[in-house]
């Protein structure tokens, strides 16, 4: 059975104002499905526990995929073959990028090797938006809202950008790229309009 739904998601560094978005998109999009990796789940939570902490990269990892492998098919898949829109703050991509980030030193090409992992399981997106913004300006606004973690460096989260930039480049019918440095209205405007385009 396909699936009939559509799978949204928006991706970037932290500090793009990506799930500020989210929240404003469920407004206008009263009807969707409105998700979000990590997930509220107890694999979610040990998830957040290990951003927290110094895990060992390639265990966060893995759990960053059991807490992907429950949402799809506890979450994502079912509301799909509903019919239903799902619009989901981070997914699979996220864990390309910034995994990708971390385990670069322990694998020639570790985005490609995360992709492998998930690979005949996972859903890939129907759309994904991919909010872009200088690095510098994602860490002040993450130290301006006063929860930096592990992840938001300045060299870390221009490595990761890099990645999402890559994976765009490898599927430009799927990415659409907003710049993410403007006022937040503005930017959700120009994403609500993004997905208007594509829906219709």
């Amino acid at each position: 059975m396909a699936a009939k739904g559509k799978l949204i998601t928006l991706e970037g560094i932290d500090g793009t104002g990506k799930s500020s978005i989210a929240r404003m998109l469920g407004t206008s999009f009263p009807h969707a499905v409105l998700t979000m990796e990590p997930t509220d789940s107890w694999i979610g939570k040990l998830v957040k526990k290990s951003i927290e902490s110094d895990t060992d990269p390639l265990a966060e990892l893995f759990l960053f995929v059991a807490d992907h492998a429950e949402h799809v098919a506890k979450v994502i898949r079912p509301a799909l073959f509903e019919g239903k829109l799902v619009i989901s703050d981070r997914y699979s991509d996220s864990r390309y990028a910034y995994q990708g980030a971390t385990l670069k030193n322990k694998f020639d090409d570790a985005m490609e090797w995360i992709e492998n992992i998930h690979e005949g399981w996972t859903l890939v997106p129907d759309l994904t938006i991919l909010f872009t913004i200088d690095p510098s300006i994602a860490v002040s606004r993450c130290c301006d809202r006063g929860d930096k973690t592990k992840f938001e460096k300045i060299e870390f989260l221009r490595s990761v950008q890099e990645n999402f930039l890559l994976l765009a480049e490898k599927e430009p019918g799927r990415f659409v790229l907003i710049d993410a440095g403007r006022e937040l209205d503005i930017v959700a405007h120009e994403v609500h309009s993004a997905i208007k385009r594509f829906l219709n």
